[in-house]
């Protein structure tokens, strides 16, 4: 894991230098082209510099009468051979040094005259031209834009390996584990965890992918887990089936004797267990049908008490439902609801002890309508609670199908009820017993 691990952080790495790699020539890149626009521009960037002096003095003094002292005041003015010219371009000032006096003659420019017009307020007040710039003035310009861009440069190298060290630390790092982490999963490997560090986005992003890793790693184990129960459950039913019709081929059994209807009662079995197993599918998958209408749920509820009367008679088991209050009337599908109450009570019924007793409760609430379950009987150990709606879940791991049931029973009852916009849930009563509490919506 370390190795693959390694590999994406070293790539990753790689992308990150090259981004740094990146940026640093199209900086370089950017320097050069200045320098070079410096260098064989014939405009004025660098004698925008001197704009201020100048301006300056004009304002102080309401003309250029003795702008030569501006000139031999500035070192770097007065080493240029620059001339003056008013807004007529007649030469005020011509310091070339080997130029006839030109002062008060028309000045015309050049192609290759640097020029700069200074204005006050908006207005033109004159315009100073170097005829020719040297080139030393350019390349001292050009030198002066980057060698201080080389020493910051410099001077930021350790700072950006900082940088580099901590987006390492807090970005790559945890951004490998993630990429590893889900090609992991992608192979198979569901039990695959990443750490949470880094920053709040990416410890959420951690976060979620475990979750997410999770989820798959307990979807997957239920569904090995149901595989192996549906295989359970189909072979007793299959090895009864083959061994009464293997018995009547070989004429060990007769073919119209009990044997046969033996074989004849598994297949019951099988197409109980069949049709369980479609009715949880579809209501998972929510496609199961419901044919809802303004339901009266204490008539529903009696009816289904009436089906399982016999049966409690049978064991000896009391079942009532004396306590109810309010309008006991909800939206819902009745046959779904007397498919949800059958069992319910044919559960409750068959982990009841003989003599015990099982009550029916029924009252309106702000928020709908509660239904209770309630037994006398042993309850379930507190550790099982969250499992009692799980697929082929028993109370008593060791119980047989026959007197167990399937396991579908309290799964598509969880179904039922939550697809049609209600709750259930199973806790253990003080006294002893179990209580199972539904509610619905109106």
């Amino acid at each position: 894991m370390q190795t693959s691990a390694r590999q994406i952080r070293t790539r990753l790495l790689f992308l990150l230098a090259k981004a740094f790699i990146a940026v640093l020539f199209l900086f370089l890149f950017l320097s050069l082209v200045t320098a070079g626009y410096v260098l064989t521009s014939s405009s004025a960037p660098f004698l925008q510099r001197f704009e201020g002096h100048l301006q300056g003095y004009y304002l102080g003094n309401g003309s250029w009468d003795g702008v030569e002292s501006v000139f031999k005041s500035n070192s770097d003015l007065n080493s240029l051979d620059a001339i003056l010219l008013d807004t007529e371009r007649r030469i005020i000032l011509d310091r070339r040094p080997d130029s006839v006096s030109t002062v008060g003659s028309t000045y015309e420019i050049q192609p290759d005259d640097v020029e700069l017009v200074l204005t006050l307020r908006g207005e033109q007040i004159g315009t100073l031209i170097v005829p020719s710039s040297p080139f030393s003035m350019r390349f001292s310009l050009a030198g002066g834009i980057l060698v201080p861009i080389f020493a910051v440069s410099i001077i930021l190298t350790p700072f950006l390996v900082v940088v580099a060290v901590l987006l390492t630390r807090r970005f790559v790092n945890p951004l490998a584990d993630v990429i590893y982490a889900a090609r992991a999963v992608a192979d198979g490997k569901l039990d695959t965890r990443i750490p949470t560090e880094g920053p709040q986005d990416l410890r959420s992003l951690s976060e979620s992918f475990n979750e997410m890793a999770s989820s798959l790693e307990r979807n997957d184990r239920e569904r090995r887990d149901m595989f192996a129960d549906i295989a359970h459950e189909l072979r007793t039913p299959l090895s009864v089936i083959r061994g009464r019709l293997e018995g009547i081929v070989d004429g060990i059994y007769s073919e119209n004797g009990t044997e046969v209807s033996m074989a004849l009662e598994q297949t019951y079995v099988l197409q109980h267990l069949v049709d369980d197993l479609r009715l949880l599918t579809l209501a998972e998958t929510r496609q199961l049908t419901f044919d809802k209408s303004n339901a009266d749920i204490g008539q529903l509820i009696e009816r289904s008490l009436s089906i399982f009367s016999a049966e409690a008679q049978e064991k000896n088991i009391s079942i009532s439902f004396n306590e109810k209050s309010g309008d006991l009337s909800a939206f819902v599908d009745p046959q779904r609801f007397e498919q949800v109450m059958s069992n319910l009570l044919g559960n409750a019924i068959r982990f009841v002890s003989e003599g015990g007793k099982v009550w029916v409760m029924a009252n309106e609430i702000p928020e709908g309508l509660r239904i209770t379950v309630n037994d006398n009987g042993t309850g379930i150990p507190a550790e099982d609670l969250p499992f009692v709606f799980d697929r082929f879940w028993r109370k008593e791991k060791s119980r047989s199908r026959a007197s167990g049931g399937t396991g579908l029973g309290l799964a598509i009852t969880k179904q039922l009820v939550e697809a049609q916009g209600g709750t259930i849930e199973a806790k253990n009563l003080s006294e002893g017993g179990l209580q199972v509490v539904v509610e619905l919506k109106k």
